[in-house]
């Protein structure tokens, strides 16, 4: 894939990653009343980021959980190929807690409702606040997020891409024209 155009780079994404440990433990007397739960794969990372500056910052040691939503997607079934299902791992009683669920991009929204359907066969949460590091726009379900990086309006032939340190090797986001409408726009 080309990389057409570089939004963000390792110092952007810091500073976003800090502002979201803020965000997420002031509205709040005790930030223990938190959990940070990421979405595979890239919230996960982005998730574990932000709790380590929580941890940092404030002293404060936050649950943490892991969540895969493919088998409450809405087009699990349709799918031609085989889903590629990762770890859900969330070990703490979600019952009164405050929950705060990240995510690399918000797109359709189609992800976030399969997670809000997953989270909730968890058990009951006092709340649940959603963080996307990129909203992109394009909704199809009317959900948005409680936190963002940044927004940055698309064209249905592009896409996000978000590159972290963990699994890509550098720390960046890109917007990239798919393939298939490059050759479409020949």
């Amino acid at each position: 894939m080309d990389k057409t155009s570089k939004l963000l780079g390792e110092t952007e994404l810091r500073r976003i990653f800090e502002r979201f440990a803020f965000q997420f433990t002031e509205p709040y007397d005790d930030p223990a009343q938190i959990a940070i739960i990421g979405m595979q794969r890239r919230g996960v990372f982005i998730a574990q980021r932000v709790r380590r500056i929580i941890q940092e910052k404030l002293g404060t040691e936050i649950p943490f959980g892991v969540l895969d939503v493919t088998f409450y997607r809405d087009d699990f079934r349709t799918a031609m190929k085989m889903p590629e299902v990762q770890i859900t791992d969330i070990p703490f009683d979600l019952y009164g807690r405050h929950i705060v669920l990240v995510d690399d991009v918000l797109y359709t929204g189609r992800t976030v409702r399969a997670a809000l359907e997953a989270l909730m066969s968890f058990g009951r949460p006092a709340s649940i606040r959603f963080c996307c590091l990129i909203d992109r726009g394009h909704r199809e379900l009317p959900l948005a997020p409680d936190y963002t990086g940044m927004y940055v309006p698309t064209h249905t032939t592009e896409e996000v891409q978000v590159m972290l340190s963990e699994i890509d090797n550098e720390d960046s986001v890109y917007i990239v024209k798919r393939p298939e409408a490059k050759e479409a726009g020949k």
